[in-house]
Order: structure tokens, then sequence, then C-alpha cells
């Protein structure tokens, strides 16, 4: 790694998330109408001193004017500003602690608030450089120490220039006056940084944009909390996913881009190859031919339950990991469930139509309770069993039909056939998965098994019900009604035009695709599949993972973790070991998990080891992907 150069830190808005004086205004000042007017002219002259439309001088002496600071106050203002230290200089502690003789604080700001912070974080207080505060006789604040250089225009530049430190300088800042450092030639590298504000003034004259101190370190080729800064990695979130997981992700510090829409195959294929990350829900379609194109893709979230629109071997093939939520929108789509059956046992849909074609029908004629009832779930899922534990409330007797072994949750019993549960079945549930051996399962034949005059929901996927079996069985009164919430082919956006064959059925409820569409659903699997990708990303954890073994990991401390995605094949294993035993490395801790398909090795190291030794790891036949985190 290279030698650590000496670092000039701005403070407000790069070492802490704020800007001090607004801060402080909001903290000292009354709300009131004076307050309120207060307030804004120091956020106004804040920003106009930060962008270089007035001088520093000027815009720190009018807004210490209008502050009104005690003194008193001072201890727990501090206090408070250590719970804005910027999340990368936070996940940076260790480097700045190890390092803090190579750093310095360089700010208009004040000492009696950046010191304590300074110490916080393990810096030097007597490598700090700021102002220090006047009061007056009252302790309130009358201005600061016009001797500082640090309060003149100019400022920085000339405490650079009586500092004349030695050596490869670098400055870190947000504003006009670190800008005007480097322009000054002062520093051999500015760094334009971002993570809380960004001033397209500064950014226009120049320096390398950091969204994050781990993209300062990385750049400079130092070794600090992440292997590769988050900022690097692009994020493409589609098809109106929650604004939570785009929250995550940019809270985390990655770059992120989201549509409101699926990608047509032609602008998937265009725009797949700079990402790193992808959130699809259900009409996005990542094909081979797709995945084949993406060159950086680490991981695919589907934030949904099926994945049946991703091609799962072609991202093995990758080692590309892939997660979904299997269990977010159960309760959603349990709750449009038993809504629909009590709807249809009711008769209620024809009774509802009549009254908007101004018909009065109070008739009990096909009005029944659902308790009593016998429901029929096919698919004793994550779903089918919630559903079973619903409707049992409800009072309905519960049967069920799965090829795998389920346990049954309350009274609930498992059919010998499927024949025998649409035998006795007054509403049947579909909930099964999108496997090809699934299409068109529902067809003729077993509609005529069913009951006559029960009911089919299906909330499962749009090609598992024969759709002309099913119109053939609601003319003949043999299905007394239905529901359908998901369709063979379904429109790309909202508002497009929608034909069905079911449409003018009174007694069928059509729904869009909704069963898992509420906002409480939405944001759980925003924040469940976010998580998810995020750890994999920071740790190797596959916790959730749909296409790999499942490891979940122990936390990375003081270690080196090498992840290695191989074809199953003996020895894989015994060459990674033979490869760390070569160069005399010590292994900490070694975690292997397999399928039929894939084997994934996470191997923690301590921290003496050459790139070669990656390098022969890479190199090891069948590996699919190999990552280094630290």
């Amino acid at each position: 790694m290279n030698t650590v150069p000496t670092f000039f830190l701005d403070f407000d808005s790069t070492l802490v998330r704020v800007e001090t004086l607004p801060f402080l205004a909001d903290a000292c000042l009354p709300h009131d109408a004076e307050g309120d007017a207060s307030r804004a002219r120091i956020v106004e002259l804040t920003d106009a001193a930060m962008e270089g439309r007035i001088g520093f001088a000027e815009a720190l002496t009018e807004r210490l004017r209008l502050l009104k600071l005690h003194r008193s106050q001072l201890g727990e203002l501090a206090e408070r500003l250590v719970a804005e230290i910027s999340p990368s200089f936070e996940r940076n502690r260790d480097f700045l602690r190890r390092n803090a003789q190579h750093i310095h604080i360089l700010s208009g700001g004040f000492h009696e608030l950046i010191d304590a912070l300074a110490t916080e974080l393990g810096l030097l207080p007597e490598q700090v450089h700021a102002n220090r505060l006047v009061f007056d006789e009252q302790g309130l604040v009358s201005g600061c120490d016009q001797d500082s250089l640090l309060s003149q225009s100019s400022g920085k530049v000339q405490m650079l220039r009586s500092l004349a430190l030695p050596g490869r300088l670098v400055m870190v800042g947000d504003g006009w006056s670190d800008l005007e450092v480097a322009e000054a030639g002062l520093v051999e590298r500015f760094y334009a940084f971002t993570e809380n504000v960004r001033r397209d003034a500064v950014l226009s004259r120049g320096g390398h944009e950091a969204p994050s101190f781990d993209e300062v370190l990385f750049d400079l080729g130092l070794r600090g909390a992440l292997s590769y800064p988050r900022n690097r990695l692009k994020v493409l979130l589609l098809e109106n996913i929650h604004v939570e997981a785009a929250a995550s992700f940019v809270r985390q510090g990655y770059s992120v881009e989201t549509l409101p829409k699926a990608l047509s195959k032609e602008e998937l294929l265009e725009r797949i190859g700079e990402v790193s990350i992808i959130g699809i829900r259900s009409k996005t379609q990542l094909t081979a031919e797709v995945v084949a194109k993406a060159k950086r893709l680490v991981a695919v979230g589907a934030f949904c339950i099926g994945t049946n629109q991703i091609d799962l071997q072609a991202c093995r093939d990758r080692g590309i990991a892939v997660f979904n939520a299997p269990y977010s929108n159960t309760r959603s789509v349990v709750e449009l469930a038993m809504a629909e059956i009590v709807l249809l046992l009711r008769g209620l849909p024809e009774k509802i139509q009549m009254l908007h074609n101004k018909v009065w029908d109070k008739s009990i004629k096909l009005a029944n309770e659902v308790r009593g009832k016998t429901l029929g779930i096919i698919g004793y899922g994550n779903i089918g069993m919630q559903l079973s534990v619903v409707a049992e409330s409800f009072g309905m007797r519960v049967a069920f039909f799965d090829l795998d072994e389920r346990l049954a949750l309350g009274t609930a019993h498992k059919t010998g056939s499927l024949q025998e549960l649409l035998g006795i079945a007054d509403v049947v549930s579909l909930h099964v998965d999108g496997r090809p051996e699934n299409r068109m399962m529902f067809g003729i034949e077993q509609f005529g098994w069913m009951k006559p005059g029960a009911i089919l929901l299906n909330l499962s996927r749009g090609h598992v019900v024969d759709l002309q079996a099913l119109g053939a069985g609601l003319e003949s009164g043999h299905v007394r009604g239905a529901a359908v919430d998901v369709f063979p082919a379904e429109p790309a956006r909202n508002g497009a035009p929608f034909e069905h064959p079911l449409q003018g059925f009174s007694n069928v409820i059509l729904t869009p695709h909704i069963g898992g569409s509420t906002q409480e659903a939405q944001v759980d699997i925003g924040r469940y599949v976010s998580q998810r990708l995020g750890d994999y990303i920071d740790t190797g954890s596959t916790e959730g993972s749909f296409n790999f073994p499942v490891l979940k990991l122990p936390p990375l401390c003081d270690a080196h973790r090498l992840i290695h995605i191989h074809t199953n094949q003996p020895g894989v294993l015994a060459r990674i070991n033979e490869a760390l035993s070569e160069q005399g490395v010590n292994i900490l801790g070694q975690y292997l998990k397999t399928d039929e398909g894939i084997g994934y090795v996470i191997t923690d190291i301590d921290r003496s080891y050459s790139d070669d030794l990656l390098d022969t790891i890479r190199s090891i036949p069948y590996t699919l992907r190999f990552r280094v985190l630290y």
C-alpha cells in the first residue's frame, strides 16, 4: 500500500454532516418570527460563503452577530456534534486513529466545538486549526479572535502557508475555501467531498469528487474500512421498488438510480454492463443473454416472492447471487385472498354491480357465511400456511394439497390427492410457484373434479390456470365465482390497456397483480432485500439467497475475508488452502457450503499476504468469482 500523505480535513459538511453555524442557530435561536428570520439569514450567508459568492470573513462576522450563543451552551452543543460525524468518517475511525499524526483539521469553525470531536475520533488536538470564540461580559458570543488567520478571507490558504509542512499534502473539503487551497497550489490532491452536500460551484472548478472518505482512501491506494468504495458500485432499482430500498443503499454510500418501470431486453442489454446490483420485481426479465452482458454484476435483488423472471442458472454460472423476499408480503396476499373469499361467498360483486346499474336487489340468494365452509389450499408454502391460520380464525375448515411434506398448522389436514381436495372444497385457492411444470396445471380435468358451486382463487402465477376452461366453468355455473390477480401477459405500465377473457363476468373479481402491493409489504420488502444485498456485499453472507448455498457469517474483525465461488468440483478447497500454505498465511476461520452446482468458500486470514496470493487463488480452475473483503 502507499505511504500516508498529510491530510487536511475540512470540518463543516465534511468531517460532520452539518454546517456548524446553522446547527448552532437551530439550537440557540428562539422559534419565533425573529428567530426564524435569523436562522434563514445564517443559512443564506453560509451557502454564499461556501460557494464563493461572499467573502468568508464578512459572512462569519454577520453570522456570529445573529447567533446569540451563550458560553454555557457550548459543552452540550459539542456533545451533540459528535452524533453528526459523517458516516464514512465514522466507518474509518480506525484509520483516523492509527494515522492521527498525519491528519489535520483545517476549519473556519471553532476550537470550542471541534476539539472534543477530534479527541473522540482519536485525532490530535494540537493538529486542529480553527478559530476561537470571543464572549462579552454576559457570556454571549461577540465574535472570534481577529488575530487568527482562519477568521480572515482566504484564511485556509494563509494557514497552510504558515505551517509550511513538507511532503505530500491532501485537502478534503466541500466548500470554496477548500478549493482556494487547491487553486493556490498548496496541496498535491484536492477532493471535493460530496457525501453531505454537493456544491456545483466547487465541483465545476476541478478536483476529484469524493462521495465518501472511502473514495479518498481508495484513490490514494490506502486501506480503509472498505475494500472497495460503495460509491463506485452502481445500484439500479426498477419497477417502482419502494423508496426505503433506495434510501437504504444511499445511506450506505452506494450510487443509486431508480426507474419507475421495467426495462425491455434491449434497454437492459444497454444498461446492465455498468451495474453492480440490480433490483427488480416481476416484469423485468433477466435472461441468460442479459446476464452475459452484466460484467460487473455481483448480486440481484428480486423485491418480490417469485424468481422465475431471472435465469438463476446463468447467474450461478457467473457467480451472481440472487436474493428475494419470500415472507415480506405474505400477509398482504393472505388478506386479499380472505377479502375475496368473503366477497364471493356473499355474492357481493354481483350486487355491487347491480347497484351501479341502478338496480336494487336485497335478496339472500347465494349469500353465504364463510364460517363452516371448507377452504382447499393448493400449495402449502409461506402464503398457504398463513392463509390456513387466518381462514381458521374465520371459522373455516382447511384442507391442503402439496407435493412436499408439510407440517399442518392448526386443524388443517393434508389430502392424499388433488382430486380428493377439489371434491370437498367450497373454496379453492392456488398458491403454487412459477416452475415450468406448474404451467396449465389447472385445466378442464381439474375443474371437473371441483365440487359444484365452488369458488376458485388464483393469486399465484398467471400461467397455472387454463382460462378457457375457467370461463366454461363459470358459464355453466359449475364454478360459482372466481378471483384472479395474476395473468399470463401483463401490461408493462400503469394506465396501459388490458383485455382478458373473463372481463364481463359479474361473479369474477379481477385485480391487477396487487396481492403483495400494500404500503406495509413494500416497505418490508424494500428493507429486507436491500439488507440482504448489503450484507452480501459487505460480509459475504448469503442468508436469504435463492441460488447460492446459504452461509450466515460472523462479523469480520481484524482480518481479511477471501470469498471464492466456484463450480462444485473436487479439490478446489484443497487448492485454495495449498496456495495459502505456500505463502505462510495464517487462516483465522474457514467456512464451506456446497450444493449440486456451486461451492462457496469463505476464508478469513490475517493481514499479512501478498498480491501474488490473490492472483494464484483467482487462477484456480473452476473459479467463477473471487472477492476480497476487509
